[in-house]
Formats: C-alpha cells, structure tokens, sequence
C-alpha cells in the first residue's frame, strides 16, 4: 500500500495528460482571461462613485444645514472625517472577503497593496471623527473637552460601544507599523485582526442612531445599512460558507509527508472529486490542519503540484513555528482549504514567451505554473537561493522546462555575491516576454524594478510576494 501511494502520488512533471493536450498548441489570445486593466478601471470607478453617494448624499442633505449653529464648523468636519472614514473601513471589509471578481481582477499582491495603502486612513479620520464632534458638543454646550468627554460617552446611547470600538482600531493601527508588526507572530496578528470586525459591529449603531447626517434621514440610514449588510454577507459567503463547502465536499487528508531538503518538506494530501477543484498552476490555498492546535490557524501556501486525482501536493520551507510544525504533522489528519486564491497564473500572460523568476520557496509556485504553460513555448527560469539545498522540486521543475524547450538558470550565493540586475544579461529578449515574480517581498520589489528599469511595460510583469 506505501509504495503504491509514491507511485501514485510521484507528481511526475508531465502526468496531467488532460491538462497538456488542452495548451499543447499554446493558448491562443482569444482563449486568455482579458486584461486586467480595465477590470481595475472599472474598480476604481466604482470606488469613486462608492464614495459620492455614501458620503456626498448625507452630507448634502443633512449636514450643511447645521454649519452655521454654534459648534457648527466641527460638526461638519467630524461628519465629514467619520463618513468618509467608515466608508474606507467598509472597502476593506470588501478587500478581506476575497471575493472572487476581486480577486481575479487585482490578484491577492493588488488585494494586499490595497489593504495597505487603505489601512491608516480609516483609523485616522474615525479618530479625527471622534475629536471633532467632541469639540463640536463641548463648543454648543460651553463646556471643557475633556468634561464633555465624559458626559457625552455616559450620556448618549451606543457612544460607550464606539468609544471602546476606537480603542480597538487604534490598538491595531499602533501594532501595524511595522517595527512593531515583525514582532508579533502571524497567528497573534490573525487574532488582533479578527477584533477589527468587532470594533465595526460595535461601532456601528451609534453612527446611524446619532449621526447627524442620519438622524430624521431615514434614506441614508437604510443605504448605509444596506452597504454594510452587503460587505458582512460577502465575507459569511467567501470566507465561511465557500470554503466549509469545499472542504467538505473534497474532504482532504494528510496521504504523506515528505523532506524535499533542509527544513522543506511536501505534504502529499488525499481527496475526493479533486479533478472538480479548480485550480491554475501559481495559485494557493488558506490551508487549516483539523489538529488541537492547528486548526484554528490558517495558513497560506502554495500548491506545489496541480491535483493527479485522488492527490494533490503543497511544499513548505520551516520558517516559523507554524510552518516547522508540519513536519511532524501525522498521516490521516483532516485538511481543510479556502480558496484557490491568487491572480499569479498563465490567464496573467500577454505573450508567447515567459521569464519565471523565483526567490527561495516561491520555486513552489513557478513548479506549479510551469505545468499550464504551453508545451515548446521555450520558457526561461532564474531561480534564486542561498545554496544548492534550498532549492527543493529542483529535479522537476528543470524536466518540466526542458519538455518545454526551455532553460533553467541559478543564481546560487549570499546576497553580497549575487547581482540580481545579472537577469537582465541571463535574458537578451526580456522586453519580449511575460515576467513572473515569486519570493519574499523584498526580492520581489527588487526584481520588479530591475525588469521594470530593462524595458519590460507594467502588464507584462506578474508578481505574488510572500508576507504577512
């Protein structure tokens, strides 16, 4: 029974017979996802016009009429703060849904940059939110700040619940700078992020309740409410109901686990209806380990190997305590997954040719992508690493390039040995090809501006980097 699931579950680089006779021909342009950018347009768009008619409408008809009462200036300016930062938090709340259109249109890099580039300011306009109306009703009522404080949270309903939510949200914000946030573990960052939907649930009463762009204004009270219905069903939907029902429909489980090198390992899982799942080489899942102490922890990685039905395979290099763990991980353990996730594919492709550059375990994703490009499409693959040893799957993903007829390249030494721009020189027709860019985020920054400084146009760059 052992050898026959080594046999079985080989992953050898050409057993998806299916798979090459669907792009042995290569893809045709007709046959690949559109571009991307005009999806991203029409987001954008749609975030604008997000914003005129959740926080113009209020505005418009409520709040202007009371700019000339006494505390007037600071009621407008604490509306104003409060509504353009609760829609902001309402965006987020979007972005963490993974939302599937979101998801194919930005990729989970774009999901992320967005998330960062949006995480401050909800933040700091509730808090200039917050002041604001405290000086507001501390200005009509002749009274100090600081004792307004106090009359104002024990005084109106709801305003206890929301001041206890902004101390959540600050908290947060002070453990996201990122001096602070490399010193937390991902699960303790996981946990504190959970608290940001709780500070909204709570917060949110007190805002339709008291607002002054919502009292006696029952037209914004309901689209704000609806608005937010709608972001709290699209994460019950993405992050609870869709994955439950994969994981129970493929019911996987742990057939193997094997050492591909130092601190690396594959875990070979077991399932059912796997040639149902759909899956693009370069994707990756949110795998949870139905151990006590895993279980509720999940964690992302990349599938190392598209499904041979009843198999499938991801690989993980020990970089913390999570993911050192899973060497241990016992055969028979139940797995559960959400996704697949991740616009890092060939459907990213513009071009007859690729350059896939991969940094450390990002090999993973460039083994599992390798699979969907088209046979005799002569791709080129740099890989990066410390030693020779840290570059697991290596074996397969040079037969795999070679059935391809193309080349593989390694850039093997410390950081201080290796000049990166050398890629440039390894690949004279860069500018003609596709590039895809696997690692830790700060190679994948690097390599991105190299490619971008040798000519290659924004479209043509594909990217995924691992982080937090």
């Amino acid at each position: 029974m052992e050898q026959s699931l080594k046999e079985a579950a080989t992953f050898a680089p050409e057993a998806h017979p299916r798979r090459v006779a669907v792009r042995a021909g290569g893809a045709s342009k007709s046959a690949r996802r559109p571009s991307a950018r005009p999806a991203f347009d029409i987001v954008i768009v749609l975030m604008g016009l997000g914003m005129g008619v959740f926080v113009g409408l209020p505005l418009v008809d409520g709040t202007q009429s009371e700019l000339h009462t006494s505390g007037g200036l600071a009621m407008f300016i604490g509306s104003t703060t409060g509504l353009v930062g609760t829609y902001l938090a309402l965006l987020m709340v979007v972005l963490a849904s993974r939302m599937p259109a979101l998801e194919r249109t930005l990729g989970q890099g774009g999901v992320m940059h967005w998330h960062r580039k949006l995480a401050p300011w909800p933040i700091l306009l509730i808090t200039a939110h917050a002041l604001f109306l405290t000086l507001s009703y501390a200005e009509a009522a002749k009274r100090g700040v600081l004792s307004e404080v106090g009359v104002v949270v024990n005084t109106f309903p709801h305003l206890f619940s929301a001041t206890v939510g902004l101390g959540i949200m600050v908290l947060i914000g002070i453990v996201s700078i990122r001096q602070i946030r490399t010193h937390i573990s991902r699960e303790n960052w996981w946990l504190l992020h959970l608290l940001m939907y709780v500070a909204l649930f709570i917060s949110f009463a007190h805002e339709v309740v008291l607002g002054p762009s919502f009292v006696k204004h029952p037209l914004t009270q309901l689209v704000w409410t609806l608005a937010w219905v709608a972001a709290i069903v699209l994460v019950v939907a993405y992050r609870v109901v869709t994955p439950l029902y994969r994981s129970i429909r493929h019911q996987l489980r742990v057939a193997e686990v094997r050492p591909e090198g130092a601190g690396v390992v594959s875990i070979v899982l077991e399932g059912k209806d796997l040639d149902r799942l759909k899956i693009a080489g370069g994707q990756f899942f949110e795998w949870r380990f139905m151990t006590p102490g895993k279980w509720w922890q999940a964690h992302p990685f990349t599938v190392s190997a598209l499904p041979q039905p009843p198999y499938m395979r991801l690989t993980v290099k020990a970089l913390g305590d999570f993911s050192s763990s899973l060497a241990e991980i016992k055969v028979g353990t139940g797995v559960a997954i959400e996704g697949p996730y991740g616009a890092f594919t060939v459907d990213a492709s513009r071009r007859p040719h690729a350059l896939l550059i991969a940094g450390g375990i990002g090999v993973t994703a460039v083994r599992s992508l390798l699979e969907d490009i088209p046979l005799k499409s002569r791709p080129i693959v740099v890989l990066r690493a410390s030693s020779e040893s840290d570059l697991p799957l290596i074996d397969e993903i040079e037969e795999l390039v070679r059935n391809r007829k193309g080349v593989v390249h390694r850039l093997i030494g410390n950081r201080s040995s290796i000049n990166m721009a050398s890629i440039v020189k390894l690949v004279p027709d860069i500018r003609k090809r596709d590039v895809f860019v696997c690692g830790p985020e700060g190679f994948v920054n690097d390599v991105v501006n190299i490619v971008k400084s040798a000519g290659v146009p924004n479209e043509a760059i594909h990217h995924e980097a691992y982080s937090i």
